[in-house]
């Protein structure tokens, strides 16, 4: 069988960056691209703010005296910081400021572990002489996207407000294949992968990390537990490693097998992109509001953008973030 290529930079700019992988035997570009878009989504670690405690509040739904933005609202704005951890917390980290000024993220005093890529990131605004804001921040290291019932499943101190965690440092991530010849043929596959990360990572660390991964993956469980192997068995996997696949140079048509494996990745989204809004577990004043906005499925809201989200009435920026949110846990991004 011929092995494909090493990837190709296509493109790198800022914190997002294209990828080519050439000669991929006929389906692999599909099984490959869509296993390593899955791990880039849901298995690379990050930091993230896990709980926050504000001086003087008892729960989210809060406002604060001389405050402009309500409780939400800032947490909103936390929920925007990204950071990066030397190792894996967690970290407490202290926010104060008083009187009439704008807070940014550059104000929280961190320790040397923690770095924060966007300092700039608006927190609050105080709006009187005498108002004041003192906030406490936990921030730690995990992967994917944690719901705060699992990320805290102890009970925590009055006031302390817990967070559902996107550790997850991909803002973005999709593949492509096409064909391309290979010798006399011309069903071997190309593959792109398009990824963007929050900055904590190269899309370039991004990609190798995921392919370090799926090595580690498939490493463990080459062989089997049996101490003993019917006779026949015996040397099977390497007889079959041993028979190559044609090469590129005894073209043929692929039988029925091969062919659904080469849409097995395809397959698998459409599925998902068929699951209707109503049957995720989106709160009911999300799911009015999409349904307003015509969108039924999960497909709909792939094919929306973030700004496309934020013109339906209802909808508002916490509403999109819990629909990103859940988009991640089925795999998919917006638009």
């Amino acid at each position: 069988m011929i092995l494909p290529s090493k990837p190709k930079i296509v493109r790198e700019e800022g914190f997002s960056g294209a990828y080519e992988i050439d000669s991929l035997y006929p389906g692999y570009g599909h099984t490959l691209g869509n296993s390593l878009r899955r791990i880039i989504l849901s298995s690379l670690p990050g930091a993230a703010v896990t709980s926050v405690k504000i001086d003087g509040v008892s729960h989210e739904f809060s406002t604060i005296s001389g405050v402009k933005e309500d409780v939400i609202a800032i947490l909103l704005n936390v929920r925007k910081l990204n950071f990066k951890l030397l190792d894996n917390g967690p970290y407490e980290c202290v926010l104060s400021a008083k009187g009439v000024t704008g807070i940014k993220a550059k104000s929280i005093k961190l320790p040397s572990q923690v770095e924060l890529l966007n300092p700039d990131q608006h927190i609050a605004e105080l709006t009187e002489k005498n108002a004041s804001l003192v906030m406490t921040l936990t921030i730690g290291k995990g992967l994917g996207y944690v719901a705060k019932e699992v990320l805290h499943k102890d009970k925590v101190d009055v006031g302390t407000i817990t967070l559902d965690a996107v550790f997850t440092p991909i803002r973005r991530v999709n593949y492509e294949v096409e064909n391309m010849r290979v010798g006399d043929r011309t069903d071997y596959n190309k593959l792109r992968i398009n990824i963007e990360t929050n900055g904590t990572i190269s899309p370039r660390e991004a990609l190798e990390a995921a392919i370090h991964t799926m090595i580690q993956q498939l490493k463990a469980i080459v062989g089997f537990q049996e101490d003993r192997l019917p006779e026949e068995a015996k040397g099977m996997g390497e007889k079959m490693a041993s028979h190559a696949a044609p090469d590129a140079s005894e073209a043929g048509v692929m039988d029925e097998e091969d062919t659904a494996d080469m849409q097995e990745g395809k397959e698998d989204d459409r599925e998902a992109l068929k699951i209707r809004i109503d049957s995720i577990d989106l709160s009911s004043r999300l799911s009015n509001a999409l349904e307003k906005g015509n969108i039924r499925t999960l497909g709909g809201l792939a094919r929306k953008s973030e700004e496309d989200l934020l013109k339906i009435e209802g909808l508002g920026e916490k509403g999109v973030l819990e629909v990103k949110e859940k988009l991640a846990e089925y795999g998919i991004t917006l638009k």
